[in-house]
């Protein structure tokens, strides 16, 4: 009996002991991330700066993992630096370019998310200003929306991923993982230049031009961050070494006067400038420069002074006419109040004719984008904004003039509305990933930090994106089947 007690006893210790010993794990135990995850499917990337500052330019060094699933599955050496100009300024929740490295610190491809190997990427969050209690697109889907359905209509939009991030310890919010456009086979898929290309058949491309503010890239400013905080005359600082200006107004009237007076002039209104994307400003060449400036100008040229009462055309000889269709469907299923006169890519490959695209930069749209009404073309936007520094190009207004390019933006939306633009489809895909979102515990993780005391209702949000959908593309049939 005696040893019968004793053996309980023992038993009984051992299990206090061990009791005690999980309970001690338990407490020393460090949380894996700020925030409590769950068993959320949403990929969760950590950042570590090692103490490093985040800078506007350029990129520090860092160590980037993801995890999913609370495991991880990935760990990268990057370089990180803050992008955006106004966005950067106006908004508490930043944005970031990032760039795969080696050991060395080489620009190494990676490949993230199934996603084609590459070495530049974006993390882009919504805009939050918490002290004027602000927030653009409070769905937090407009980029990923936009660039899903032009990717659907068959034209390469930016891969695109929702994730949570979090920055030297501190949760950042949901995040959208994306591609940055550059020339690659996989991204913007022109014939690569060098200085040497320069005779008549090389000469012709690859360029990927861009109608934009002027930002710290385009200028290689060394400024402490703080500059950044407040250059608002940066923004449309153009010089020949970036940038060359249309000779025609928005108006489509021949300028006469000089180009590359100081930001915000009074006729800066009036101007177009294209940067230069590929090759980079550093790398053009004066050949190069002449060619690619003679070609956009001859396409204005034709468009000004094609007769549109008869079936010759010659600004067709110059450009991809269904890249100019797709590109006015999705800027105007989104409403995307910055488009053609902002964040707007063109490019011409190799012997090719200039196309338009990708889609860019959303963040101000859809049932938000209230300078132009609903039931207007963005394109438009001159006649609803008066003198704002960046207009929208005379290109598009003119080309709704042509029966040929009204004949063609209907057949092509005719065709879409019975598919991926649909009304039926459009509201799917907004369900769907809001549903994605709300279902892992995203959408309240990120609201919990960026609400700018305003008390978002998302499930509101999304009915709201989701009648402006219905309104828009019902109000664009009506438009479109009268051509």
């Amino acid at each position: 009996m005696n040893n019968y007690i004793r053996f309980a006893t023992l038993i009984l210790v051992l299990l206090l002991w061990s009791c005690q010993k999980d309970i001690i794990e338990e407490q020393n135990e460090e949380p894996l991330f700020d925030v409590e995850i769950g068993n959320s499917e949403i990929p969760y990337i950590v950042i570590e700066t090692s103490g490093i500052s985040i800078l506007n330019e350029p990129k520090i060094p860092a160590e980037m993992k993801i995890y999913i699933y609370n495991e991880e599955v990935q760990s990268v050496t990057i370089g990180i630096e803050y992008r955006g100009s106004t966005s950067f300024r106006i908004s508490d929740k930043k944005s970031f370019g990032i760039e795969t490295r080696d050991a060395n610190g080489n620009d190494m491809d990676v490949s993230f998310f199934d996603f084609p190997m590459e070495e530049d990427w974006i993390l882009t969050g919504h805009i939050v200003n918490l002290d004027q209690g602000y927030i653009f697109d409070r769905t937090l889907m407009y980029h990923y929306l936009g660039y899903q359905l032009f990717s659907k209509m068959g034209r390469y939009a930016s891969r695109s991923k929702f994730v949570e991030l979090e920055i030297n310890g501190n949760y950042q919010g949901i995040y959208v993982f994306m591609e940055k456009l550059k020339r690659d086979e996989n991204r913007i898929d022109i014939q690569t230049m060098s200085p040497a290309d320069i005779d008549s058949e090389t000469i012709t491309g690859g360029y990927i031009l861009k109608i934009d503010k002027t930002a710290g890239g385009d200028l290689n400013i060394d400024q402490p961050l703080e500059y950044f905080e407040n250059n608002w005359d940066d923004d449309a600082r153009y010089t020949s070494d970036i940038s060359f200006r249309s000779q025609y107004d928005i108006n489509g009237d021949l300028i006469d006067f000089d180009p590359y007076d100081p930001p915000y002039h009074s006729n800066q209104y009036l101007e177009t400038y294209f940067l230069y994307e590929y090759p980079k400003a550093g790398d053009i060449t004066n050949a190069q420069k002449a060619y690619i400036q003679s070609y956009i100008h001859d396409i204005e040229t034709a468009l000004l002074t094609d007769d549109f009462t008869t079936e010759i055309r010659t600004y067709t000889d110059y450009i991809d006419l269904s890249s100019f269709v797709d590109y006015f469907i999705i800027n105007e299923v989104c409403r995307n109040v910055d488009g053609y006169r902002l964040s707007t890519y063109l490019y011409k490959d190799r012997g090719g004719k200039l196309n338009m695209g990708p889609i860019w930069d959303l963040n101000i749209g859809y049932d938000s984008g209230d300078r132009v009404p609903v039931d207007d073309w963005v394109i438009n936007y001159n006649q609803f904004v008066s003198k704002d520094a960046w207009m929208v190009p005379f290109w598009w207004p003119r080309l709704m003039e042509d029966p040929i390019f009204r004949s063609a933006l209907k057949t092509r939306w005719t065709g879409l509305r019975s598919n991926v633009l649909s009304t039926d489809e459009l509201l799917y895909i907004v369900d769907q990933t809001a549903g994605y979102l709300q279902e892992n515990g995203a959408v309240n993780r990120n609201y919990n930090i960026w609400d700018a005391g305003i008390g978002v209702d998302y499930e509101s949000s999304i009915e709201s994106l989701k009648s402006y959908l219905e309104a828009r593309t019902l109000w664009m049939d009506g438009e479109i089947s009268s051509f």
